[in-house]
């Protein structure tokens, strides 16, 4: 009989037995299942590094090709803009002090953060242009021109052969262009104070623009474009002057801008026949019928300035009554009737000097002319304003204008009489030291 100690042991290590042989068969069928996933997984990593490789290679080709195409496409941009012509004229005439620089269109996205609208200057009919910080942390002015014809691109190699060869301190300088891009760009010194027509006309924008600090924006378009007519190899015609391509740097310095519609004058003609080009209230009557354009519309147009920085009024407003609309019209019918005080921005009516308006009212009536032969020359209308303001220099009599004095003085027809010579509108205590001084500032440049 055995005993239940025995029997005990006895079931014990049977259980034993055939625990180790389960865990056995569960271990062999773990470690086949291991090498089974082991070797799946290296043939599946296999393929996979084989997929990798190949779609890097694909990219990478992608990549070189896209470059490639993008290269070709700047390449065919900058031939097509002129650049080979842009680069001999830069080289030709770009002075000593600073070479007129092509650009990248990289440079120019980087200095503008990717042409973002808070880098906007200003936006108009003809493009955007943007504020940009180039790596030496030079503030520039970059033109973006709108894409509409043909012509555009003509207007870009236009201006900026015309602006290589101007070197001037109140014409606004060209730093250099981009090339690389459908519509090409150009970049301009940074001029921070707007335009003069921002100033006269919209309130939230304005700086007050004294009597004097008018004369002074006078004097200094005028001498700049008597320097276009007159001090270049050839005369260049600007052909649309107005208060809004007349800017003003920090020192409310006057710069005369855009000259996509320039002309240059052959040194053997005096006019060109040509597409009418400009814009309403200050355009040429004679230039806009019969297509002769002359150093004269020129003169024309700064007329309409001169009569714009008298009032304070828009050169073309249909908001004024229909007689009112056109300010030249406006103002010639004013001056017969006798009615210039009525015109007059009351801005400056407490500060300026009598004589000084009526000289300037006397300029402004001459440019006028509906005839081109019987205007005067930039240079003689930048003479006789210089005159009229070193005059205002060094005389400080200055008789204020009040309604009680002013009326009979407003009330005659400014004389016609236009002479240079003699600077007849203006009283001197040396007029030949005047007139040496107003021509030495004409013919060199500023």
């Amino acid at each position: 009989m055995t005993s239940p100690l025995f029997e005990s042991f006895h079931y014990t290590k049977i259980t034993i037995v055939l625990s180790f042989v389960c865990i056995r068969r569960l271990l062999l069928n773990v470690s086949s299942a291991t090498e089974k996933v082991i070797v799946y997984t290296s043939r599946c990593s296999g393929v996979s590094g084989s997929i990798l490789t190949l779609m890097g290679g694909t990219l990478c080709m992608y990549c070189t090709l896209k470059k490639r195409k993008l290269n070709k496409l700047k390449e065919h941009f900058f031939q097509l803009n002129g650049g080979l012509l842009l680069q001999q004229h830069i080289g030709r005439y770009s002075g000593s002090n600073e070479l007129t620089k092509i650009f990248t269109e990289k440079e120019l996205k980087e200095a503008t953060n990717n042409f973002n609208e808070e880098m906007v200057l200003g936006k108009g009919g003809e493009g955007t242009v943007y504020k940009g910080i180039l790596p030496d942390n030079r503030i520039v002015a970059i033109k973006r021109s709108r894409v509409s014809n043909p012509n555009q691109t003509e207007h870009f190699i236009n201006e900026v052969i015309l602006l290589c060869q101007i070197n001037h301190r109140n014409v606004v300088k060209l730093l250099g262009c981009c090339l690389e891009t459908k519509v090409p760009l150009l970049v301009y010194e940074f001029v921070p104070n707007g335009t003069v027509y921002e100033h006269l006309h919209d309130q939230s924008k304005s700086l007050r623009l004294t009597w004097k600090r008018r004369l002074q924006i006078a004097v200094e378009t005028a001498g700049a474009l008597a320097y276009l007519h007159s001090a270049t190899h050839a005369p260049i015609i600007h052909r649309d002057v107005k208060t809004s391509n007349i800017l003003l740097d920090h020192n409310l310095t006057a710069k005369v801008s855009d000259f996509g519609a320039s002309k240059i004058i052959p040194l053997d003609r005096t006019q060109l026949t040509t597409l009418v080009l400009g814009t309403l209230g200050y355009l040429d009557p004679e230039y806009f019928h019969s297509s002769q354009l002359t150093e004269k519309s020129d003169v024309y147009s700064f007329g309409v300035v001169l009569v714009e920085l008298l009032t304070g009024k828009k050169a073309l407003s249909f908001e004024r009554p229909e007689a009112h609309r056109n300010l030249a019209i406006h103002f010639h019918s004013s001056m017969k009737e006798g009615r210039l005080l009525e015109i007059f921005d009351d801005r400056i009516i407490d500060e300026a000097n009598v004589e000084q308006l009526m000289d300037v009212v006397n300029i402004a009536s001459h440019c006028l002319r509906l005839k081109g032969e019987e205007r005067p020359t930039m240079r003689e209308v930048a003479m006789q304003l210089e005159g009229i303001n070193i005059v205002e220099k060094h005389q400080w009599e200055n008789v204020n204008l009040s309604l009680e004095n002013a009326e009979s003085i407003l009330k005659a027809t400014p004389s016609s009489s236009f002479s240079v010579d003699g600077v007849n509108n203006i009283s001197m205590h040396s007029g030949s030291d005047v007139l040496n001084q107003i021509s030495f500032s004409l013919t060199r440049g500023r």
